[in-house]
């Protein structure tokens, strides 16, 4: 007689019931882990590459042989490519499929940066980043889409936040690799390092990311796409040309009105038409409102702070680029940290609570950042920059997540276009404002050279003016986005 035992019986419906359960972990893991890690990791190439240009300005303008202030539409065409063609991504992604396009993406960012690479003059260089600027439009929202089509809500905190862990390392390393390659060895190789980033990227998206899209696409709004496209290239290039002399300011006039002629009148279009490119009727939603719209408060603050940071750091400060990139490398690791903490505390004070309590603490830590003098210690300005960077990174978190709460299946698209447009918008104005504000305070300080004193007030105004989101979250019923963190039933 076989004797009892409390081992499970080898039976097929045993066996079946087993392989379902270790097949619904290993999806829970790829949507959890792998898929937005993929994701992330593509799109650090992105961020990674378009903070690393600016410490080669100076080198591959000697290479050219035009002035270095030149080179600055080498950062403005890639900004102006990607506003042109943004609008295009959500109609593509539902019309060919988000991974087919996001891949497609990827290997137009890398054709890109083998050019720029490969430019042998001034003009072939901005065409190359043209194309890169083409295909970083479509990188962001699409592989955005991606992961909020296969992942549930109650799954998409955590997903974001790991979405985001490569992309953050992007601007703060940015600086640190820049000054160390131009150093070490040539400004091409801030191009070609790409290509590995781009080679793994596309491997590891065929073998793992699945394909989605819409059963029926909509009609491609070209009308739209034109205006929403040409209006918010028309505002961005007039946003960097703020405080600069690349342009007489009755262009730069010129170009503000333009863009919001062309925007105002897709609002009208958009009115109009069934399957505009950009669903104006998506802001109804209190939680994508608060999400973008005040949400935009803060990024013009992180759209500014890099260049602040690199003001007072490097001319104020007289520390140079590579040793400025060391010291603000710490963010980085804030931000790593807390995006392991994100989802916990979201789950245990819900959006609402987190967002008003944190955006005080945010703008309190980017004021802090006027105190800093050269008589610091160098660990004193790191611990500083290391906790702001934690806290933000909570904020962020908390504003991708919930940007999605209310927003059905048939809407994901174009409103992952639409944050991506605001997103871009934004990022311009926060590099203009801030160069224009520089100026005015020079001005009224009598300065001749930027000096702590001088940087110090744009912190404290960059501060307050995170403050202003606070408007649009305390309008947020108390359980906004509660299914996205868990929070449902408690």
């Amino acid at each position: 007689m076989t004797p009892p035992t409390d081992e499970p019986l080898d039976t097929p419906e045993a066996t079946a019931a087993s392989q379902d359960a270790q097949d619904v972990k290993q999806a829970a893991f790829r949507r959890g882990w792998l898929i937005p890690a993929i994701i992330g990791s593509a799109l650090m190439m992105q961020t990674l590459n378009a903070t690393v240009i600016s410490n080669a300005l100076p080198a591959m303008a000697a290479s050219f042989g035009v002035e270095p202030v030149r080179l600055s539409a080498a950062i403005t065409t890639y900004m102006l490519s990607a506003a042109i063609f943004l609008p295009l991504s959500g109609w593509l992604a539902d019309r060919f499929g988000a991974r087919r396009i996001f891949m497609g993406s990827i290997v137009l960012y890398a054709i890109g940066s083998a050019a720029c690479g490969f430019a042998d003059s001034f003009w072939s260089l901005i065409a190359a980043r043209f194309i890169q600027g083409a295909a970083g439009a479509t990188l962001m929202p699409v592989g955005r889409l991606v992961l909020l089509r296969i992942t549930p809500k109650t799954e998409l905190v955590g997903a974001l936040s790991v979405v985001t862990m490569p992309a953050l390392l992007g601007p703060v390393v940015g600086p640190v690799l820049g000054g160390a390659i131009v150093t070490f060895a040539d400004w091409p190789w801030i191009f070609f390092m790409n290509l590995p980033i781009a080679a793994l990227g596309l491997i590891l998206v065929y073998l793992h990311v699945p394909e989605v899209k819409e059963q029926d696409a909509p009609k491609v709004d070209l009308l739209g796409m034109a205006l929403t496209g040409l209006g918010l290239a028309a505002l961005i290039v007039g946003f960097e040309s703020l405080g600069r002399t690349t342009l007489p300011p009755v262009v730069v006039l010129g170009l503000f009105a333009g863009g919001l002629a062309l925007l105002l009148v897709y609002g009208w279009h958009a009115r109009h038409t069934p399957h505009a490119v950009v669903d104006l009727g998506i802001f109804r939603h209190r939680t994508f409102q608060a999400s973008v719209i005040g949400g935009a408060w803060m990024r013009l603050a992180m759209g500014a702070n890099p260049f602040l940071l690199a003001m007072l750091l490097q001319v104020a400060f007289g520390l140079s680029a590579f040793a400025a990139g060391l010291m603000t490398f710490i963010s980085a690791v804030g931000a790593l940290v807390m995006k392991t903490a994100a989802p916990p505390i979201l789950r245990a004070f819900g959006f609402r609570t987190v967002l008003l309590v944190n955006a005080v603490i945010v703008g309190a830590s980017f004021m802090a950042y006027a105190l800093f003098r050269p008589s610091w210690p160098h660990w004193a300005i790191m611990a500083v920059l290391g906790i702001g960077g934690f806290f933000r990174s909570l904020q962020f978190t908390a504003l991708n997540g919930m940007a999605f709460a209310d927003i059905d299946q048939g809407q994901m698209s174009r409103a992952t276009t639409t944050s991506s447009m605001v997103q871009q918008l934004v990022q311009s104005v926060g590099i203009g404002l801030s160069a224009s504000l520089l100026s005015l305070l020079m001005k009224l300080e009598g300065a001749t050279r930027m000096t702590p004193e001088v940087v110090a007030p744009a912190f404290i105004i960059l501060g307050l003016v995170t403050m202003v989101s606070m408007l649009w979250f305390v309008r947020l019923p108390a359980d906004a986005g509660d299914e996205m963190n868990g929070r449902v039933g408690r």
